[in-house]
């Protein structure tokens, strides 16, 4: 969630997969028939869009010329220039050499995942249904918020990290984040504040796939 200003601490960061359904509602203020428009509305312009970050992107030259600017490179540099001073030109062009390749290893890398997130982006479900004022809604994913109630059914993409509260015969293929070619049974029990990732039956999670 990409927000004007930071969640709440107890609504930011809390392990909500050890939450009770009944806690998760209290601690969002979620009425029975989700909330009213007007709250979602002031909840939006509070916290801001349900979105990644935008990622600073740098031209690929810059990219480059970015790598040098690491404390164990000028070390690196300031030897390469004391060694040429001395005239010692092949330990000159070893330190070169390296720094070189280091820059590049770096430029290459940070490519790869500039690209990584775009993906992760395309992944991203682009609509959510809700219930608000009792009636359920399509809405754009990015106008989710905080104590939003999500309607879930075979086919879905999950819209965002998602505390469940209800379900029925739900199944998730979580294969994106976990690598499981199952599909995972879904509950609302809480599960305890060590479960790796797969084992958080209580969430689901953006991009997973309901089946």
């Amino acid at each position: 969630m990409q927000g004007k200003e930071k969640l709440p601490e107890d609504v930011a960061n809390p392990p909500w997969h050890t939450r009770k359904a009944e806690e998760v509602r209290q601690t969002l203020d979620v009425l029975e028939g989700g909330l009213s428009e007007q709250e979602a509305e002031k909840r939006l312009e509070r916290y801001g869009p349900n979105q990644l970050p935008a990622p600073q992107r740098r031209g690929p030259l810059k990219r480059f010329f970015v790598q040098f600017h690491n404390l164990l490179i000028y070390v690196l540099l300031g030897a390469a220039l004391v060694t040429a001073l001395m005239g010692h030109w092949l330990d000159f062009g070893v330190i070169l050499g390296v720094v070189v390749v280091n820059a590049l290893i770096g430029f290459v890398q940070e490519g790869k995942a500039e690209k990584a997130l775009d993906s992760i982006r395309g992944m991203l479900s682009l609509h959510a249904y809700v219930e608000r004022n009792g009636h359920r809604r399509e809405i754009d994913a990015e106008e989710l918020v905080p104590g939003d109630l999500v309607l879930l059914q075979a086919g879905d993409k999950v819209p965002a990290d998602l505390r469940l509260v209800s379900t029925k015969d739900l199944r998730v293929d979580e294969a994106l984040l976990t690598g499981e070619s199952q599909a995972v049974a879904k509950q609302v029990d809480p599960v305890g504040e060590d479960a790796v990732l797969g084992d958080r039956l209580s969430m689901a999670y953006s991009g997973t796939v309901v089946t």
